[in-house]
């Protein structure tokens, strides 16, 4: 059995006792540990990025999949990418056990199921052009396993975001990309540190994936919807900024061409 550092006795006692301000300096304390963590497996998040884009430069997809905390913070990931970057809703998918439902009720034993993660997968069809992240803090969870194996023997790039050395998922995986984030503060609350590590990685993931497929121009999101008038504002003063033109005309620009980057090109 894998030693579940996840599982692990919190290094805080007698949390009821405590007043709020001892709570949240706890808490904190523990936050600030995990992003160390995370620079310790830069090399493996980096040989998993360029691998993956290899592939998703010549149309394949990004598959996330999880179950509780980790499937949720995949699929925020992968909804975030369409507004951010301007990619069709199937070039980053999450998934997550028991289904969309789950993202807001947890839905009991779904993630025992070894083969639903599996057949969640078929339904979007994917293929050995494609990859697939497996998220687990514990790495064990065998909706998530399940799903790893098969992808595996159907020639699929795997990748792991795991918080737990050793584990089944890590050996499963490809490229493991373990952040050993130590106890939780409340003894195996895997939404605390663990979750936290978990989105910082799929941040990394997905913005540098987006970036070197030129989603990003110097260091805005020139292909970023246009979904409110924040956007909107956004968008007109990064035209503005390119083409030191008047807040008018760049507006009027971007709703002539509807993108940063098509009302930038069209004056070059």
């Amino acid at each position: 059995m894998t030693n579940r550092i996840t599982e692990s006795s919190s290094n805080h006692s007698d949390l009821e006792k405590k007043s709020t301000i001892e709570l949240l300096e706890g808490i904190n304390a523990e936050d600030k540990t995990v992003p160390l963590a995370v620079e310790k497996i830069l090399g493996n998040i980096e040989s998993f990025v360029d691998a993956c884009y290899e592939r998703m430069k010549s149309g394949g997809r990004l598959f996330y999949i999880g179950a509780g905390t980790s499937g949720r913070l995949g699929i925020v990931d992968a909804s975030e990418c369409p507004p951010t970057f301007g990619v069709d809703h199937g070039v980053v998918v999450g998934l997550m056990a028991g289904g969309d439902k789950a993202m807001r009720k947890a839905v009991e034993f779904a993630e025992d199921d070894t083969d639903q993660g599996w057949k969640d997968l078929l339904e979007h069809n994917i293929n050995s052009n494609d990859t697939l992240i497996g998220i687990a803090a514990s790495g064990t969870t065998p909706y998530v396993l399940g799903a790893m194996k098969t992808a595996n023997e159907n020639g699929i790039l795997t990748g792991s975001i795991s918080c737990n050395p050793g584990s089944p998922l890590e050996k499963l995986a490809q490229h493991p990309m373990t952040a050993v984030v130590g106890p939780e503060f409340i003894t195996g609350s895997t939404r605390m540190k663990s979750g936290t590590a978990q989105k910082l990685i799929l941040n990394m993931i997905s913005t540098s994936l987006m970036i070197k497929l030129g989603h990003v121009r110097g260091n805005r999101m020139v292909d970023m919807q246009l979904s409110n008038d924040k956007l909107v504002d956004r968008g007109t003063k990064m035209i503005q900024a390119e083409l030191n033109n008047t807040y008018e005309e760049a507006k009027a620009l971007l709703e002539k061409f509807g993108s940063v980057r098509k009302a930038v090109d069209s004056q070059h």
